[in-house]
């Protein structure tokens, strides 16, 4: 599982940083951000119940 949500944090980082170098992509930078932090919380709760 912690594999997993290491996984999509990654995949997030990589489409926000690609959304902030493309230009016309702000809103995926935007999307990736904040899918990064929902799958951050999302990993910390479900570590911290483990």
């Amino acid at each position: 599982m912690t594999g997993f949500i290491v996984t999509l944090l990654v995949i997030w980082l990589v489409l926000a940083i690609l959304g902030a170098v493309l230009e016309g992509l702000f809103w995926l930078t935007v999307v990736a951000i904040v899918l990064l932090l929902a799958t951050g919380a999302w990993g910390w709760i479900k570590r911290k119940a483990a």
